[in-house]
């Protein structure tokens, strides 16, 4: 244990080594993006990409796959809808094929048919939504010509290979990681718990009402908050744009601004031929999520299942987070030529894909049943999972196609 306690604390030691230096070479400040960008993905040392678990009970956190395989049963129903839309679009050809690059030597040989799309996973955690996604697929098809993995940890990386190869191993040659997003994709992204832990600019409202920057500067041997008159001009009309709707206004709020939220949905939104960009994650609309009474922003921090608000302590060692703005993820899709097929609550979506009947097919297992039960609380509950985390599709050349998962409740107008 000392052994693992003294790594972790060189580790920590050289990433602080390396943030200092960035910030000393900036004059003596650095944005709080640049910041979060260093703790969690600075190479070799950023929380990410570093070598310790992240993700499970043995980690800093859970996410809805392993909580449950429900979750992506679920999904597996959006998944379907959506390469059969595509397969039916495409009638029945692999006319795709030398659209979005698969080859067919890639597809494998199994009976069930290929969709003639692919999956992408943007950030695939331990692999068990990719193992359960494609289990489910393969059971009632179709499967996709590829599964796809954009992955920016090595560590994770190698999880999800041994994730795939022991609970799919019959699958594991339609699975792929990539270093970049593909030029071209037809199929359905999806994008669990990613937006989250993309870097964000911090702001803060001065007692004359101007727009300050919360930027990161060298305290002793740590860090602490440090606040520019001159915020950067993006961030200055991020905030100003907030004023004018009404929001963000008294002296002394302070909340979070994703900035790279439009640049990543463009880049999605030009490799998307046909298909669906699907997004879950904890948020809310605009309106929701700069209220007055969130008067301090979202930003948390998570490490051994525990959550709390000091971005500079455990620096490499915790992760960083703050809730997606849905309306402005809502207005990049748009800008980046998408449709919105559907925005409601994780509650909502997997009720509308059939988690009920996914639960009551295990009845002849109390057991199984039981362990069902208790995952799909978690998942559903609105203190839990259920109302916290939200859903997000959006689209391009799917002809209307209605999502299962957005008919119980369609929450669009509240963006």
């Amino acid at each position: 244990m000392a052994d693992v306690e003294d790594s972790a604390a060189q580790h920590q030691q050289a990433l602080m080594a390396l943030i200092r230096a960035e910030i000393s070479a900036a004059g003596g400040q650095l944005a709080f993006d640049r910041f979060m960008d260093l703790a969690l993905y600075a190479p070799g040392l950023g929380y990410y990409v570093a070598g310790a678990a992240k993700l499970g009970p043995e980690g800093d956190f859970v996410t809805a796959p392993e909580i449950s395989p429900l979750f992506a049963r679920c999904l597996a129903v959006a998944c379907r809808e959506v390469l059969s839309q595509i397969k039916q679009q495409h009638s029945g050809s692999n006319a795709s094929n030398a659209s979005n690059g698969s080859n067919n030597d890639l597809a494998g040989k199994g009976a069930v048919p290929s969709s003639g799309a692919d999956l992408l996973e943007l950030g695939a955690g331990t692999g068990a939504l990719a193992a359960e996604l494609l289990a489910s697929l393969a059971a009632q098809g179709p499967l996709p010509e590829r599964y796809l993995i954009l992955e920016p940890s090595p560590d994770l990386a190698a999880r999800q290979r041994q994730t795939l190869a022991a609970r799919v191993p019959e699958l594991l040659a339609r699975c792929h990681w990539l270093d970049r997003l593909p030029d071209r994709f037809d199929g359905l992204v999806i994008a669990n718990e990613v937006l989250d832990a993309m870097p964000v600019n911090r702001f803060q409202i001065g007692d004359a009402g101007q727009v300050q920057e919360v930027c990161v500067a060298i305290d002793g041997q740590g860090f602490s908050d440090r606040l520019s008159e001159s915020a950067s001009p993006a961030l200055q009309q991020a905030v100003l744009a907030l004023q004018a709707e009404g929001l963000a206004t008294q002296p002394g709020y302070r909340s979070e601004v994703n900035l790279r939220l439009a640049p990543w949905t463009q880049a999605l939104g030009r490799m998307l031929g046909r298909g669906l960009l699907l997004v879950i994650d904890y948020g809310y609309p605009r309106s929701e999520l700069y209220l007055a009474e969130r008067n301090q922003g979202t930003l948390m921090c998570h490490s051994r299942h525990q959550a709390q608000g000091d971005p500079y302590r455990n620096i490499g060692l915790q992760d960083l987070t703050a809730h997606v703005d849905f309306s402005a993820l809502a207005e990049a899709g748009i800008a980046a030529g998408l449709t919105i097929a559907g925005y409601t609550t994780q509650a909502n979506f997997l009720i509308g894909c059939g988690i009920d009947a996914l639960i009551a097919e295990a009845a002849a297992d109390p057991m199984a049943m039981l362990e069902l039960t208790a995952g799909a609380k978690q998942l559903l509950l609105p203190s839990l999972m259920g109302e916290r985390f939200q859903v997000m599709g959006l689209s391009r050349g799917l002809n209307d196609l209605l999502l299962s998962g957005f008919s119980v409740r369609d929450l669009s107008a509240r963006l």
